[in-house]
């Protein structure tokens, strides 16, 4: 793809504050940034991008002393991101369901669904519109998947769950699994049948390995613009609210609230009912 730095800024919003022609072919990260390429600088790394290889670069407002070719944008990480939607086209496939994969009985599947081999969507499931099922993902049964969401290889969403739109479940995340709920008496542990769902709210994405449990009774609910990392755990019952961001090895035991807009760091762990 080429784009000029003046194309760009619009793309983007910005303003240029040189080098209005000059052809951008690549995006790159500042320090590996050469002919061709836009990469882009923010605090505390502006210093740096002074000594950069780019073509161009995407500049905070105000920044002095550029003289290579540079736009300037309120964020240009933000703006970056815009970028790279544009420069990285989505990977493609042909829409409809393959015939090497398992669709049981009373399936009612969308418009522009997309259902690749060796995926297995059970009986009684419903798929949305323009839903993406990658090779052995897995759709349990009475389980609905939102318009345009995309379950990649060896994803679960397991019976009784409802996933919203535009979500994305990465590889081997599992949502309904049982919550870990057993009664003890006189020593032995008995399970307690975990009879809820998993409500995922639309806009949500879920990381690789992440496993969501089932509510005991009612349902496990993730709030809409949710992002989840890798190798999360949400326990039964819990109530995750809207556009949270939980980073990786956080652990979230049964029963918790968690208000909107909250941030979890890395290998956070909560207690079970706050």
């Amino acid at each position: 793809m080429e784009k000029t730095v003046n194309e760009i800024a619009q793309l983007v919003g910005g303003t240029v504050g040189s080098g209005a022609s000059t052809v951008v072919h690549r995006l790159a990260s500042l320090d590996e940034a050469g002919a061709g390429d836009l990469a882009f600088a923010v605090p505390p790394h502006i210093d740096a991008a002074r000594a950069a290889s780019a073509a161009a670069l995407l500049l905070p407002t105000g920044t002095e002393g550029f003289t290579c070719p540079h736009i300037f944008v309120d964020d240009p990480k933000a703006a970056f991101a815009r970028l790279l939607t544009i420069f990285t086209p989505a990977i493609e496939h042909a829409v409809g369901v393959s015939d090497e994969a398992y669709i049981g009985a009373d399936v009612r599947i969308g418009t522009g669904v997309t259902v690749l081999p060796f995926a297995y969507v059970d009986d009684h499931a419903v798929l949305g519109d323009g839903v993406t099922i990658y090779p052995h993902a897995y759709v349990g049964q009475y389980s609905v998947i939102g318009d345009h969401t995309v379950l990649y290889p060896n994803a679960v969403v397991r019976e009784h769950c409802r996933i919203g739109a535009r979500c994305t479940i990465h590889s081997c995340a599992v949502i309904g699994a049982d919550g870990f709920g057993f009664t003890t008496e006189a020593g032995v542990h008995t399970k307690v049948p975990q009879v809820g769902g998993v409500v995922v709210e639309d806009d949500v994405e879920i990381g690789a390995h992440v496993g969501v449990d089932r509510a005991t009774l009612g349902a496990t609910v993730i709030g809409k613009g949710t992002k989840i990392d890798n190798l999360v755990h949400i326990g039964h019952n819990c109530r995750i609210g809207e556009n949270c961001l939980i980073v990786a090895q956080t652990g979230i035991s049964g029963s918790t609230k968690v208000g909107h807009n909250v941030t979890f760091g890395g290998q956070v762990g909560t207690v079970g009912h706050i």
